[in-house]
């Protein structure tokens, strides 16, 4: 969803590049970029005008300092274009945030959240989204399901309850939304529960009558937390629907769903500065545990294809074992890494969702993650099914005897060669960890001023994210499908290279002219 914007983002840097000082003519070009990217991911006209100037406020105003020293004092060198971009992030952060994903409590002291918003935007996914998370933090939570308008809204929400492990509290026949919540806030007290998320009604369209029961709702419930669900593929319309919400009922945040979908990404930016109602979580897929708490600053990055570290750490936190990962780099560093420990690295890594969306965290590797195959993780994984316990040790028998490789070829429906070639990847990515991990003196990490600790297997939870499993699916992008792919990526990255260049020299010509 964020490729539209990322594009234009690219765009503006690459004029930029080669420039030695940042004028109005050549900021007013780079901007022009910008503005078609933002004017095409259905960001409101007037939000992006006034995202443009305060930019070019910015990047007029202020003096480059092309020489500056870090934290550790050493001399770093710096340019116009990264203080265009820099003046970029500054702003998108600005205009997105500041957002605190803490949810309130209310008097009794329990963690209540009512989620409004029209029908089909998925609220009732995002309840049990909630209510999962807060679960994993230690809650007890209760859903109501308050939404006696569709047809089986209530055993959705039955369903996806049992799915999780968590109480539903449904109404009785007839019994109307606000009797609902009340008699669920009643239970709330009664039976314990600390935390509660209420799941009510919506319409194809904002009335008076939708408004009338949400609001009886809120009042019966008083819940410390009402949350818009918005659906991001409804693009400038997600802003309009947010705006008229807003101003019939006091909103605290908004869920914005759907982004790993078709969305231009416009809504992510206008929402807050178009209504004043910041975002609080994302929605980006259809998996219980695809909702994050909005981080600005870190869709401002993969925006500008810096990635976002701080979201892919917390991503592993929530799924690798600290203590198991410790033990398990240790151990790898060592030299000692089987074809087991990678199908438990490629397990880990699908935890964490589409693999497009891990690269578009990594920094310097965000405009490649729509190369990116997630496919060939499954392929890679049905091949070492297909082996022995005695092939995942050892490898290298399938080299010497090539009636194995044909063997787990016709296993997994592959290729002999593509076993193999996976094979001969694996023993280099092995010599590598030995490398950096083992040997005299502690390995090569141990001579890298602060890595020591880590060649002795302090890697923490994020210990085995070191490793890239993921390279072994291609000789050159990781994860783009081999080194045919790999080779096509780098030709098309050397023909848009030209087309640039042409297009610059066209620009000179012209001014000339």
């Amino acid at each position: 969803m964020l490729e539209t914007l990322s594009r234009g983002f690219e765009a503006a840097r690459d004029r930029l590049r080669g420039v030695a000082t940042l004028g109005e003519e050549n900021v007013d070009e780079a901007l022009r970029d910008v503005r078609s990217a933002l004017l095409e991911a259905d960001v409101d006209f007037q939000v992006a005008k006034d995202f443009l100037a305060r930019v070019k406020a910015r990047v007029l105003g202020e003096r480059v300092e092309t020489r500056a020293r870090d934290a550790q004092g050493r001399l770093l060198r710096t340019t116009p274009g990264q203080h265009f971009v820099a003046a970029c992030h500054e702003e998108l952060v600005a205009l997105m945030g500041p957002v605190d994903p803490a949810l309130g409590r209310d008097a009794a002291g329990a963690t209540s959240v009512m989620l409004l918003g029209l029908q089909g935007v998925g609220k009732t996914t995002v309840a049990a989204k909630l209510a999962r998370q807060l679960a994993r933090e230690g809650r007890r939570p209760l859903l109501v399901a308050a939404d006696v308008q569709r047809p089986a809204a209530v055993l959705q929400l039955q369903q996806l309850g049992a799915q999780i492990g968590v109480a539903v509290h449904a109404g009785g026949p007839g019994e109307r939304a606000p009797a609902i919540c009340a008699r669920a806030a009643e239970r709330l007290r009664r039976e314990g529960f600390d935390a509660v998320v209420y799941d009510t009604a919506g319409r194809l369209a904002i009335d008076d009558e939708l408004m009338a029961e949400l609001a009886a709702c809120r009042d019966a419930a008083a819940p410390a937390n009402v949350l818009l669900v918005c659906d991001a593929l409804m693009g400038r319309d997600a802003v309009n629907v947010a705006r008229a919400f807003a101003e019939r009922l006091p909103l605290d945040g908004l869920v914005l769903t759907k982004l790993d979908g078709d969305a231009r990404g416009g809504a992510a930016l206008a929402v807050k500065a178009a209504t004043g109602v910041p975002i609080k979580f994302l929605g980006t897929g259809e998996s219980l545990d695809r909702l994050e708490p909005f981080r600005p600053e870190g869709l401002a990055s993969r925006i500008l294809g810096m990635g976002d570290v701080v979201g892919l750490v917390r991503d592993f936190e929530a799924v690798v074992d600290q203590r198991q990962a410790e033990a398990d780099a240790e151990r790898i560093l060592g030299g000692q890494f089987t074809m087991d420990d990678l199908l438990t690295q490629l397990r880990t890594i699908q935890k964490l969702g589409p693999l497009r969306d891990v690269f578009a965290k990594l920094p310097m590797f965000g405009g490649m993650a729509d190369k990116v195959d997630g496919s060939e993780l499954g392929r890679v994984e049905a091949i070492i099914q297909s082996m022995t316990l005695a092939e995942r040790r050892d490898p290298e028998l399938l080299l010497r005897q090539r009636g194995r490789s044909a063997r787990v070829a016709a296993g997994c429906g592959r290729a002999p060669k593509e076993v193999s070639e996976l094979v001969k990847r694996f023993g280099q990515m092995r010599d590598v960890m030995g490398a950096l991990g083992g040997g005299k003196g502690g390995g090569l990490l141990s001579r890298i001023p602060g890595l020591g600790r880590f060649a002795g297997g302090g890697a923490g939870p994020g210990g085995l994210s070191g490793l890239d499993p993921a390279a072994l699916l291609g000789g050159g992008l990781p994860g783009a499908g081999g080194p045919r792919r790999s080779e096509r990526a780098g030709r098309d990255r050397d023909r848009e290279k030209r087309k640039r260049k042409q297009a610059k020299k066209d620009r000179r010509k012209g001014r000339r002219k």
